[in-house]
């Protein structure tokens, strides 16, 4: 497993699809502030209230300098699907190998119900304007992330869910 990141490291280049059928790089926020989060599965409950978290922040966040990108290991047709049901703006990417994942150390070993696997790591990392990790954050929770995120940074979080 790749060594967690710390602020002041370089985040790793990425190129990925996109739910829209394109593709969205790191590279395409250069000189913008960007949260980068990594979520398990579309469509599932955790998932659904985090993205949708997101969403409703997302006009706050933009107007804080801040845009947003979600990858998982989803295929792109399910990406399609979890946009187009909960009305989710912002850039979702398709992981499928996990090679972002393991370079963000989103993917890794987890427990749950008592067993082990390798799996993704609900994690987000927020690049600042020159590509380097501002506030890395690893074993997020779905529900109330976002309000903790806008604390972590200095964002009024008056009139946010």
């Amino acid at each position: 497993m790749t060594e967690r990141l710390v602020p002041g490291d370089q985040a790793p280049a990425f190129t990925l699809p996109n739910a829209e059928g394109g593709t969205t790089s790191l590279a395409d926020f250069a000189g913008r502030k960007v949260v980068v989060y990594f979520y398990p599965a579309a469509m599932t409950p955790g998932c659904t209230k985090q993205a949708c978290d997101f969403r409703d922040n997302l006009a706050s966040l933009g107007s804080a300098g801040y845009a947003v990108v979600g990858i998982s290991p989803d295929p792109v047709a399910k990406l399609e699907k979890f946009a187009a049901r909960d009305g989710l703006s912002f850039p979702l990417l398709s992981d499928g190998d996990h090679a972002v994942a393991e370079a963000y150390a989103a993917w890794g070993e987890k427990k749950n119900y008592g067993k082990t696997y390798e799996g993704l790591i609900r994690s987000t990392i927020v690049v600042d304007e020159d590509g380097k990790v501002a506030v890395p954050q690893y074993n997020v929770k779905a529900t109330g992330h976002v309000a903790k995120l806008r604390r972590d940074l200095g964002l009024d979080t008056a009139g946010t869910k």
